[in-house]
């Protein structure tokens, strides 16, 4: 089972040491096509769960990063700026967005990977 949560904007939120990164779903990457430009915020934002925190741009459109979460950034993934494709390579992986304090932090409305299964389902 993963220990990664999800949300009906198609993005996640897992633990990781003292920290809570925050990315977009294999779904999103997918569905965006080749991803060719990220804007993430500056450490120190303040990100409210369900709000708007950035965006991604692929030759499809431009589309907004929604943060599960609400809590400070503490880490931007600055490798995106240089190589957003590894967001469509490795979406919850090394495509990670930006961490959040893990303490500090509180989830908006997540799912599991079988509820986010189930929604995904639903949208077919």
């Amino acid at each position: 089972m993963s220990d990664i949560l999800y949300t009906k904007a198609h993005s996640w939120a897992r633990t990781e040491g003292e920290e809570l990164l925050i990315g977009v779903t294999q779904y999103a990457a997918e569905r965006m096509g080749d991803i060719i430009f990220v804007e993430l915020p500056d450490v120190g934002a303040d990100l409210q769960a369900g709000q708007v925190y950035g965006s991604i741009e692929s030759a499809k459109a431009v589309e907004d990063l929604v943060s599960p979460v609400t809590g400070q950034v503490v880490r931007v993934n600055e490798a995106l700026l240089d190589a957003p494709e590894t967001m469509n390579e490795d979406p919850s992986g090394a495509g990670w967005t930006v961490a959040v304090a893990a303490t500090s932090a509180e989830l908006g409305e997540t799912m599991d990977e079988a509820a986010y299964q189930t929604y995904l389902a639903s949208l077919d």
